[in-house]
């Protein structure tokens, strides 16, 4: 080795998968990825090569989101290879003789076909797919909090609430009072999400404290539901007013 260490194949992907890239111009309505394939790599910059189906266009990006594992599963990229039995016929040599004899019939000797002794084995590659599926069916975010105590991540879910509760008290979001006489709180509950990388595994743990907003009454906890909303454009009239006349906001 060049360098002394074992190089990195992360950058290795299956010729002909679908992957998921991003689009460079994009409303806001408008989908962030969009479905290409993969189809090589550039020698002249970092990246991959991409295959846009839709306009039938070849570029180059090099962030993207590889489909590998359902592409393998699909069965797109294997081929079965077919196996034909080799049969050989016996060859007798030829014996030159001046003798005259009678005749002799001789049985014939027929050699049973060979079959060929390889065993059919699945790479190991599409082993440890299968088995990363499956891995990957079973990892659900826990939905209680119970849950998340019998998860089998449950470190990572309690330090990313003890993430948000620091985050919460550092930016002081409210300040603690006694419950008033006769009146009970609004309940709260977390909310658990993980989020996944390119490989389909989760990488980062998040954790949200919510309240129960559907458990208020009304009259009790609330009296109205309207929100005032205010167009942005008469925000700037506003503005451009107060700025012309030297009003005080």
């Amino acid at each position: 080795m060049w360098f002394g260490r074992k190089p990195s194949l992360n950058h290795l992907h299956i010729w002909g998968c679908p992957a998921y890239v991003k689009k460079h111009d994009i409303d806001k309505l408008d989908a962030r990825l969009e479905m290409c394939r993969f189809i090589g790599y550039p020698k002249e910059t970092l990246g991959y090569y991409f295959y846009h189906p839709n306009e039938q266009k070849v570029f180059v990006a090099r962030f993207a989101r590889f489909l590998e594992i359902d592409f393998a599963l699909d069965g797109t990229c294997v081929h079965k290879v077919e196996l034909k039995e080799e049969s050989r016929e016996p060859h007798e040599p030829e014996v030159e003789s001046n003798l005259v004899d009678d005749p002799v019939s001789l049985p014939t000797l027929t050699q049973p076909p060979r079959r060929s002794k390889k065993i059919n084995k699945t790479s190991d590659r599409y082993l440890g797919i299968h088995h990363a599926l499956l891995i990957g069916d079973d990892m659900e975010d826990p939905e209680t909090y119970t849950k998340e105590m019998l998860d089998i991540n449950s470190k990572k879910w309690q330090e990313a609430m003890k993430c948000k509760m620091d985050s919460m008290y550092a930016n002081q979001v409210w300040p603690l009072v006694d419950p008033l006489e006769g009146i009970v709180p609004i309940g709260n509950k977390w909310v658990f999400k993980g989020k996944n990388g390119l490989d389909s595994k989760v990488e980062t743990y998040k954790a949200r404290l919510v309240a129960k907003g559907y458990k208020q009454r009304e009259g009790i906890d609330y009296e109205e539901t309207f929100s005032p909303v205010a167009m942005i454009k008469s925000i700037r009239i506003l503005l451009a007013i107060t700025t012309y006349f030297d009003y005080e906001i």
